[in-house]
């Protein structure tokens, strides 16, 4: 594939799209939990409703992927920018249950849809100029940039809760307005911003037909490579573990602060200054990962980080009070961060130009499918017991994951790190 961007100006648009890409989500980090448990949701209604996101993610992921893999990275991403737009409104508007569903299943469509084609596309126009370069200090960079942006826009959005210029409506409302319209300016971004040559120079109509019969081939030989590469195979069943984890400091971590606080308002101030201190401290982990990977090696940094994020994360179902659950929380983002740059270097070094795509995909799929299953389990097990106590059990769950990454440590044990094997090649 021929690109028009060098490698440094591919660099910077990823970079730039990364921002705008997160910099919305800032906003809205905690705020829908709340905002439904506001409108007369219950625990156990929120983790189901969110597994809607989890069903249309398993539905779609795959398929996207092969599409965006075969038609281009870039009308993948325009399509997902719009659906995005459309689950923010959805969200601002809902009020009962089925309506939150609609919302979290257009969330998952975007985020099927966006799952992976900047990345693969940034990391395929640098391999056009650069064959076999190495791209995880890049994706430290995009994990400090997703830090900074969602902490900033978290800030913002804690104080716009605490501000409550609207006092005729929820103080949770005005952030999200906020997050629709930067979603929209990361669409117009990415429209503008993002050059990529053409796949043909057939008509879209042709384009589109050769990409139907192309992608059940594409999905086919991503799958085969799980059957294929056990370390592979390891790496995206390491998701299914780590998302168990998340769902207690994204999904519980809300929830037990409105609980502590006695009012989702209240919770809702909190959480702007946490998770912007979260992922700031998110951000300094992503750098000191790319450090570990540089120092330790790929395998060893992301099973000690990914193993240390879960710890993190039953540590605060244990805590009392909710200057104790902040305190946590900000530990526990600070190790999430630290995970993800050898996460991601491990599996870019498995993928090839015309898979890269689909195994980032596979890898957000095995977490969104996780999270369907883990999420209403746990909310549950909360509505049973507590959420401190789903807490620690996910948190605890999460720690397993590490199992995962033994095939990896084998093929590293033997002389051949993992992130100089050759990849898997694909069947045509």
């Amino acid at each position: 594939m021929t690109t028009t961007l060098s490698p440094t100006g591919a660099r910077r648009v990823f970079l730039v799209l990364t921002t705008t890409r997160w910099l919305p989500v800032g906003f809205v980090v905690g705020l829908f939990a709340l905002i439904a448990r506001e409108r007369g949701l219950s625990v156990e209604q929120i983790t189901l409703y969110m597994t809607a996101q989890g069903i249309m993610v398993f539905l779609l992921e795959l398929p996207t992927s092969g599409f965006a893999d075969v038609l281009g990275r870039k009308p993948v991403l325009l399509v997902a920018g719009v659906v995005n737009v459309l689950a923010g409104f959805a969200y601002l508007f809902a009020h009962s249950f089925w309506q939150f569903a609609v919302a979290a299943g257009l969330m998952g469509v975007y985020r099927a849809l966006d799952s992976g084609p900047l990345e693969a596309w940034y990391v395929d126009t640098v391999h056009d100029r650069e064959p076999g370069a190495d791209v995880h200090r890049a994706m430290s960079a995009q994990g400090v940039l997703v830090g900074v942006g969602l902490g900033g826009g978290a800030l913002v959005s804690g104080g716009l809760v605490a501000w409550h210029p609207v006092h005729g409506s929820s103080a949770l409302l005005l952030p999200i307005q906020v997050f629709v319209t930067l979603c929209v300016v990361h669409l117009v971004a990415t429209a503008v911003l993002l050059r990529e040559t053409p796949r043909s120079d057939a008509r879209l109509r042709a384009r589109l037909g050769s990409s139907v019969r192309e992608t059940p081939m594409v999905v086919r030989d991503g799958l085969g490579m799980l059957g294929r590469n056990r370390a592979l195979l390891g790496l995206v069943l390491v998701e299914a573990f780590w998302v168990t984890g998340m769902t207690a400091y994204e999904t519980f971590m809300p929830l037990r602060l409105s609980e502590l606080l006695g009012s989702e308002a209240r919770a809702g101030a909190w959480m702007g200054p946490a998770a912007a201190g979260g992922w700031a401290l998110f951000s300094v982990g992503s750098w000191l990962g790319g450090r570990a990977a540089d120092r330790l090696g790929l395998v060893p940094a992301a099973a000690l980080g990914r193993v240390l994020n879960g710890l993190g994360a039953l540590c605060m179902g244990l805590v009392f009070g909710p200057a104790a659950l902040v305190a946590a929380y900000l530990v526990t983002y600070t190790l999430h961060g630290a995970a993800s740059p050898a996460y991601a270097g491990l599996l870019h070094r498995e993928a090839s130009s015309r898979n890269r795509a689909t195994i980032l995909s596979m890898s957000s799929l095995a977490m969104q499918a996780g999270g369907a299953v883990a999420g209403p389990l746990l909310g549950l097990l909360a509505a049973r017991t507590s959420i401190a106590t789903a807490m620690v059990v996910a948190g605890a769950v999460s720690t397993l994951g590490v199992v995962c990454f033994l095939p990896a440590w084998r093929v590293r044990r033997r002389g051949v790190d993992v992130e100089d094997a050759p990849a898997v090649p694909s069947q045509a």
